[in-house]
């Protein structure tokens, strides 16, 4: 027999077979969830010949095991199938053979505006972020207004309604009404036009209002082209769109959200009386819902104290793992100051090898010597030039012409300057120039001997 599933283990350290915690595991799920909706997308689905039903539920993070059996997926009118969107009831509860937490349906409905659930959550979080719902550029209301412009539709019983609370509580205020479709395609640029119109014609406050209906039906105040027209009106303007518990884009764009048109009209004419009578009404609900909230929470509190563990063995857990980090830390802390002690040693020993004082000695000194060695090299370069130049011209005297002219012989050149070498380069009559040791003369070939003699035989 399997106790409370509250109850903590016994002092004498119990020890429980798999059967007997799984089981537990179960009778404390189906006790804490015994009634659940979930909603999420269905994979997976199993129909095997025993008629149940089995499939997982998901969503774009985590998935849980469903089963439906076949009692009550008889009564499930919508054709199950992969990809299909449903709301599920059930319970919460463990498959003891696997050890697998599942839940156990007892109905299944379709989820029909999960679409439009994600398009308007996109929306939102895309005009959240540009700050067009950002309270600093909300503009409060007028204290007493005197002309109000209404965009709604002329039929139907929310003109009616904001019209006889402004005839009972501020007959004096003079309403004006921008006629246009609230629901369809078309309603989209009605509601545009209508609202730059109104903003155009100086009302102290416009009130943009709709009846209740379905999500679809109110789909037309979700538009991202209405909400940046709300965002663009320069006349501050109240949102009643639907019932009090629809919400749209335009309650999160105007500068005031109200939940019925009728409030919509309260709160532009407001009075004592109502206000007192207002004031009375949210005493009741608060103390409702404080009263709710206290049994919610007794109840709470009852489950969590019995299964709540005595904190003792946990403190003493986290004391010796306390413990166990403090002397890691310690040693961490000593090894990582030993290595940047020997880093630091290290470092200080390379400074002090390249400090720039030593290099600097070393310059000084290698100057130095250079200094010393230059005057020399230079005598050195200077001798040692002097002697070859002297070798040179002595070198130059010996081959030179100038000696040998010198000795009385003379160096006859043509009219081009070229020397003259044999007879046979002169003709007879030919002026050439005699280049003496000393000055130069010009002389003409008489006779070059080169010419035959030829002496007549007759003489």
């Amino acid at each position: 027999m399997i106790r409370d599933p509250f109850e903590r283990l016994g002092l004498d350290r119990e020890v429980l077979t798999v059967s007997q915690l799984n089981g537990r595991a179960r009778v404390l799920l189906e006790d804490v969830f015994s009634s659940i909706w979930v909603e999420g997308e269905i994979s997976n689905l199993a129909r095997p010949a025993s008629g149940h039903v089995y499939f997982t539920l998901k969503d774009s993070g985590a998935q849980v095991r469903c089963a439906l059996f076949r009692n009550n997926a008889a009564r499930v009118r919508q054709a199950l199938r992969d990809g299909l969107a449903v709301k599920v009831r059930g319970k919460v509860s463990l498959f003891e053979g696997r050890g697998d937490y599942q839940l156990i349906l007892d109905t299944v409905e379709p989820a029909g505006d999960g679409a439009l659930r994600l398009a308007f959550e996109a929306l939102k979080e895309k005009l959240g972020a540009e700050g067009l719902f950002a309270a600093e550029r909300k503009r409060p209301l007028p204290a007493h207004p005197q002309r109000i412009g209404i965009i709604s539709s002329p039929t139907g019983a929310v003109i009616r309604d904001i019209i006889s609370v402004f005839r009972r509580r501020a007959p004096q205020v003079e309403l004006n009404l921008l006629p246009t479709a609230v629901q369809g395609r078309e309603a989209i640029a009605q509601i545009v036009r209508a609202i730059e119109k109104a903003d155009a014609q100086g009302f102290d406050a416009l009130i943009l209002a709709r009846g209740g209906g379905s999500l679809e039906d109110l789909w037309c105040f979700n538009e991202e082209a209405v909400a940046r027209a709300i965002a663009a009106c320069v006349t501050p303007i109240v949102s009643a769109v639907g019932h009090e518990t629809d919400v749209s884009i335009s309650d999160f764009v105007a500068d005031v959200r109200a939940p019925t048109p009728s409030a919509a009209a309260e709160l532009l004419a407001p009075d004592s009386s109502d206000l007192q009578r207002r004031l009375e009404s949210l005493q009741r609900r608060l103390l409702l819902r404080m009263q709710n909230r206290l049994v919610h929470d007794r109840l709470r509190l009852d489950g969590l104290t019995r299964r709540l563990r005595h904190p003792g063995e946990r403190l003493r857990q986290q004391a010796q793992r306390l413990d166990d980090l403090d002397m890691r830390l310690r040693r961490a802390f000593e090894q990582r100051l030993n290595q940047r002690r020997e880093r630091l040693a290290r470092l200080d020993t390379r400074l002090a090898a390249q400090h720039p004082g030593r290099t600097l000695a070393l310059l000084k000194q290698r100057l130095d010597n250079l200094a010393e060695r230059l005057p020399k090299a230079m005598r050195d370069t200077l001798k040692d030039r002097r002697q070859r130049l002297q070798a040179q011209v002595q070198m130059l005297e010996l081959v030179s012409p100038l000696a040998t002219l010198g000795r009385g012989y003379s160096i006859l050149l043509d009219e081009r300057g070229q020397a003259i070498r044999s007879a046979a380069q002169t003709h007879n009559g030919q002026r050439l120039k005699a280049r003496l040791g000393e000055g130069e003369l010009l002389v003409r070939v008489e006779d070059n001997h080169q010419t035959p003699v030829t002496l007549s035989l007759l003489d």
